[in-house]
């Protein structure tokens, strides 16, 4: 959607096609960076996304018992904001709206081939001079350019909630508790909700279990019982998954977003990547004649950034989900020895403070 708006916004004639019948509406929160909502801004999404969305002042990682293990600050270069997805969802399609996009729903593609055709699962062919397959880390139009190196589905899989907010809940911090492989997070959101991630081992039933059981979450992290106990039960559990992929092009196609570069949501990127990369795929396309010769420029540009970013969220997911639960007090005295140090600070967040191709001071 983004993407789609971008293009429009230069000028492009632009067809989307959703294979849902509805542009869908994910209920939970969702953490926008400063390279996000810099995006954002590009394309006129901004205001009406964080309208509700509450400035986060820090990020703290502390163990189930509470004691601190890391520590960030999020102010200036490293603002984050966490609205709604559905606030951020209801922006895009306004401003793709706006500019014009065609948005096509319960309308599915089955193949893509490389010449820049799409065929749809009626049978029908549409040629463009650019494609472009954004269909998740499971996507099959991926495959029909043999692109897929490898897909990890990881061993930790994943809650996603909002509860109400109460008098006296944290406004400004984001806390994370590390209990064994086992993690809870609660970020503030709006003055009425906020968002819980509930995350832990694929193998233990009672962490994958719908509707969510608050009394096991609240075993696990007694320092959260008040507010695990305000899960609302209608949830749905997601395996974390990483993907890697030869190439994010072919001929007049290109792969965006999850399909081409999945992440653990470790570091709060995995969405704020897929809109650095589709500002920079719209800059390096537009005005341009040869557009494969320009998806490959635009991955040589931006390919490093993502590897490097989905690097550290792997390695994060490791740290979290494979690591010895008899050895999580080196664990504990591991994280708070690195996460002091200048290169953890600048590695950890490196995509958040790069600056979207296509935007200027001005749009602040």
């Amino acid at each position: 959607m983004a993407l789609a708006t971008r293009l429009a916004q230069l000028g492009w004639d632009v067809s989307l096609h959703e294979r849902d019948p509805d542009l869908r509406m994910f209920g939970s929160g969702i953490w926008l960076w400063e390279n996000g909502l810099k995006s954002l801004k590009i394309i006129g999404a901004f205001d009406r996304t964080v309208a509700r969305a509450r400035p986060v002042r820090e990020w703290r990682i502390e163990d189930g018992q509470g004691r601190l293990l890391m520590s960030k600050s999020l102010v200036g270069r490293d603002r984050l904001l966490l609205p709604p997805r559905a606030d951020l969802y209801e922006a895009l399609i306004e401003r793709a709206n706006a500019f014009g996009v065609e948005v096509h729903t319960s309308s599915s593609a089955s193949a893509v081939r490389p010449d820049g055709v799409l065929v749809m699962e009626s049978g029908e062919e549409r040629s463009a001079d650019l494609v472009v397959v954004a269909d998740g880390a499971n996507s099959r139009l991926r495959e029909n350019l043999l692109a897929t190196s490898w897909i990890d589905y990881g061993v930790e899989g994943g809650f996603r909630l909002l509860i109400d907010h109460r008098e006296g809940d944290p406004t400004e911090v984001i806390t994370e508790w590390w209990s064994g492989n086992f993690r809870a997070m609660f970020n503030p959101c709006t003055d009425g909700s906020d968002y819980i991630y509930l995350g832990g081992p694929v193998t233990e039933p009672r962490a994958r279990e719908v509707p969510v059981d608050p009394n096991f979450w609240s075993e696990r992290f007694p320092v959260a019982r008040d507010m695990l106990q305000r899960v609302d039960n209608a949830s749905r559990w997601d395996r974390l998954v990483n993907v890697r992929i030869h190439k994010w092009s072919e001929g007049k196609v290109a792969i965006v977003g999850d399909a081409a570069h999945a992440m653990p949501p470790n570091l709060g990127q995995s969405a704020n990547m897929a809109f650095t990369n589709a500002m920079a795929l719209a800059m390096q396309v537009d005005g341009g004649t040869d557009i494969p010769s320009s998806l490959r420029n635009w991955e040589a540009r931006q390919r490093p950034l993502t590897d490097h970013v989905q690097r550290w969220s792997y390695l994060y997911q490791w740290v979290l989900g494979r690591w010895p639960e008899r050895g999580e007090s080196l664990r504990s005295d591991l994280v708070r020895t690195i996460a002091s140090m200048p290169w953890f600070d600048s590695g950890l967040l490196r995509g958040a403070r790069h600056i979207p191709d296509g935007y200027d001071s001005s749009m602040d």
